[in-house]
This record gives C-alpha cells, structure tokens and sequence, in this order.
C-alpha cells in the first residue's frame, strides 16, 4: 500500500512539473523567443573566451578593488591571474584566494516545478524558478530559500538580466541577512551566439555578532575574446 502512495505522489509531481514547464514554453512559443535561453548553461562565464575582470567589494565605507584577467589558453591553475588588489600587485594569499573563490562552480539548476510568469508585458517578459535542491552544495545550502527572476527584452528576444533574490532571512556563512541579492547583466554577441556577462551587483544586508554589516560587490567584465 504504501509502495503504492509513493508511486502516486511521484507521478503527480512529475505531471505538477510538466505542467509548470508547459506554462513558460506556451509564452516563449507566442512570442517567437529561442529555448535555450532556459538552460542556466548559456549564461555562465564563458571558458572559451579570455576577459578582464575588475570586482569591487564595499563594506563599512571602505573599498577592495581587485583587478584580474582570465585566459583559457593557460593551464588551469594559472587561468586566472590577479594583475592588481587596490592597485597592488597581489600577495600571494590574495592571488590563491581569488582563485580558489573562482574556481568554485556556480548553482544554476532549475527545478522544473518551480516555473512561474511572473510579470508579461508588451517589451519585456519575466519568469522565475528555484533551484534544484539536490544540487545545491552543503555550503551554499541558503541558496534553497532564494528564487532566479529572469528578464526578457521581447523587443530583442533576448535575456537582459537575471536576479537571484531570497525569500526569507537566510544563513550566508557565518552572516545572518535578510537580504541576499544578486543582479547579472548580459550582453548577446551575435558573432558567437552566446550571452556574455557583462556585470554584476551583489548586495548583503546581514547581521554579524549583533550589529548589521551591508557588503557591495560590483563586478564588471570586459574584453571578451574568443580562444
């Protein structure tokens, strides 16, 4: 009996999620717009191109300035290279820890199930959806409670932006914030055919030992070329 309750369950979700999914594909289908702007795959840094990259990291009135550049022709302990931290050459603690930060891939699987339109208007189309949580790493596991808006320019029939918004407070590291967002910007090149990022915005409103921390990290990235 219960084997079969399990069964159930499962084929409901399973229909829950297609139905979900068929949602999103009716509204691209209306408006000519390509599938493959869902699959997260076409919105990572690309790494067969070399770019620069310049993140800037705001917190309490002061400012880190890190420049680096990226190049995929190089071995890939020495892709990145850090050219300068607040117009430093770096330490080589610095170097290895932006590396490794780098190094660190990006959760970007979505959960079927989770679509949703959220906005749809003459120039601009807005859909969301979570990410799944079996794919979520131990250490990112805040990322269960947020939620991807993704914005469509339907006058370009391309991605603009995507958010990464949470939905409650969450645990980022030792940090508890009510806010945790992240807003990338794309560029589309028509040459390659693949969406290139051009920045992004990070802000964290969080509270540490009981006093409130706001952390800005721009990130803008330039001089992309094929390899």
């Amino acid at each position: 009996m219960s084997g079969c309750i399990i069964l159930t369950v499962l084929i409901a979700s399973a229909i829950n999620a297609s139905a979900q999914k068929a949602v999103v594909d009716s509204v691209f289908s209306k408006h000519g717009l390509d599938q493959f702007i869902l699959d997260p795959a076409n919105f990572r840094l690309p790494v067969d191109h070399a770019f620069d990259l310049k993140e800037s990291t705001i917190t309490a009135g002061t400012t880190k300035v890190i420049e680096a550049k990226f190049d995929p022709s190089h071995p890939p302990k020495d892709q990145w290279t850090v050219v300068s931290v607040d117009g430093k050459s770096p330490s080589l603690y610095e170097s290895n820890t932006f590396r490794n930060t780098k190094a660190k891939q990006a959760v970007d699987k979505p959960d079927d199930k989770t679509y949703k339109i959220e906005s749809e208007s003459a120039d601009k189309l807005v859909i969301s959806y979570k990410l799944e949580a079996k794919s979520i790493p131990r250490e990112t596991d805040f990322l269960k409670d947020c939620r991807v808006y993704m914005a469509i320019d339907l006058k370009t029939k391309h991605l603009s932006q995507l958010q990464l918004l949470n939905e409650k407070p969450v645990k980022v590291g030792p940090l508890q914030a009510k806010k945790f967002e992240l807003v990338t910007k794309y560029t589309y090149n028509e040459t390659t055919k693949r969406y290139l990022p051009a920045s992004d915005n990070l802000i964290l409103d969080a509270e540490f030992l009981k006093k409130a921390v706001t952390t800005q990290i721009k990130t803008e990235y330039s001089n992309y070329i094929k390899k």
